[in-house]
């Protein structure tokens, strides 16, 4: 089957580009004007609810469809163990969500869906100093127009509508999962994925970290230099590096020297072991690696995008969902590893297989709303 981490042309640029004037707004938008301070808290803040999209479809996912509704349920009822979660849907999979996903602590929304992956589509959600909520939507082209997302591209104004946030709409284009921050001023990204022309062409470096300072209430970026073109995210952040708290950051390893990422993991673990974060706190860095021997399974046999890594992980309150991968050793060292970092939590640990078969994990297919 085709995966996320190979290039999905089922989009032309022109399509793309047709379905950004299709939301009816105009493409080129003021930079964030509004009064009082805008910021981006942490994921380990509290949280109103989660959100999930399921939207697996046959055109996409072929013969993994049902295993993928089968691991975005399994995603969903661990979720609403801990709080609430809203999943949107298609109007013809209503049943076959809430039979997969469960009724516990669960809204359905019905809308039109391209595909799975909430992080990106969704809105990035914003607090400001009175504890009001904004929802920043960075118009998703469908990781520079390489898959369909003329559906997608329209979901984070209905995020933002449905969380009584104030919508607010960016000229840079990118993803969620392409943006890691402590939630006090400081984000780690990387250039692979935001200063990439078939997002923002004629964009410089400085422009497109002004404008995400602007939008997130950022006061420093740290940028990795991620790789272009291995997988159809250009590299997002959230399988290299990701915020426990401020001044501690967990990096992923990859100590397969035949895997691309070798080189790249070493390259980014050598940034943050000498980087400092906005307030001049040298970072405590902590690694994680994936598991060299994952069960054998359809999803891995001749996949060499299967993405077996522990670091895509998500932060709810009272728990951490993350994966594992059927390697006993691997999968247990993970566990300790969050359990110690993330004291006050429970660690799950789900089958996600499926999902990891198209390049992606739990962080990629979740997001948030912050509680104000």
């Amino acid at each position: 089957m085709p995966t996320r981490r190979t290039f999905l042309q089922q989009l032309s640029v022109a399509g793309g580009l047709a379905a950004v004037a299709g939301l009816g707004l105009p493409l080129s938008i003021a930079r964030a004007a509004d009064e009082g301070r805008w910021f981006i808290p942490d994921e380990g803040e509290k949280q109103a609810r989660a959100y999930l999209a399921f939207a697996a479809q046959d055109a996409i996912w072929e013969d993994f469809t049902a295993d993928v509704q089968a691991a975005l349920g399994r995603i969903a009822r661990a979720i609403a163990d801990y709080q609430p979660v809203t999943v949107f849907c298609r109007e013809d999979e209503r049943d076959l969500a809430e039979e997969h996903c469960g009724s516990h602590n669960t809204t359905f929304i019905v809308t039109e869906l391209d595909d799975i992956w909430m992080r990106d589509i969704g809105a990035n959600f914003v607090v400001d100093d009175d504890g009001e909520l904004a929802a920043v939507d960075f118009n998703f082209n469908g990781w520079g127009n390489k898959q369909q997302h003329r559906f997608d591209a329209k979901l984070a104004r209905l995020v933002a509508t449905r969380a009584n946030a104030a919508y607010q709409r960016s000229e840079l284009v990118g993803e969620g999962g392409g943006i890691e921050v402590d939630g006090h001023g400081t984000a780690v990204m990387t250039e692979s994925c935001w200063v990439n022309a078939n997002r923002n062409p004629g964009w410089s470096k400085a422009e497109v970290e002004a404008e995400l300072k602007a939008r997130l209430g950022l006061r420093k970026i740290i940028w990795l230099p991620g790789i272009k073109g291995k997988d159809i995210t250009d590299a997002h952040v959230d399988f290299y590096a990701r915020f426990v708290r401020p001044g501690v950051v967990l990096a992923n390893l990859d100590t397969d020297p035949e895997s691309y990422d070798h080189k790249v993991t070493l390259a980014h673990l050598e940034i943050l072991k000498n980087a400092t974060d906005a307030d001049g706190r040298a970072l405590q860095v902590r690694t994680v690696s994936p598991p060299l021997k994952p069960r054998k399974s359809k999803f891995n046999r001749d996949n060499p995008d299967f993405a077996a890594g522990y670091i895509n992980y998500f932060v709810i309150n009272g728990a951490v969902i993350a994966p594992q991968f059927g390697d006993r050793a691997a999968d247990e060292k993970a566990r300790a590893l969050l359990a110690e970092l993330y004291p006050e939590r429970d660690v799950v640990l789900l089958d996600i297989d499926a999902i990891a078969a198209g390049g992606g994990g739990i962080h990629c297919v979740t997001s948030h709303c912050p509680a104000v």
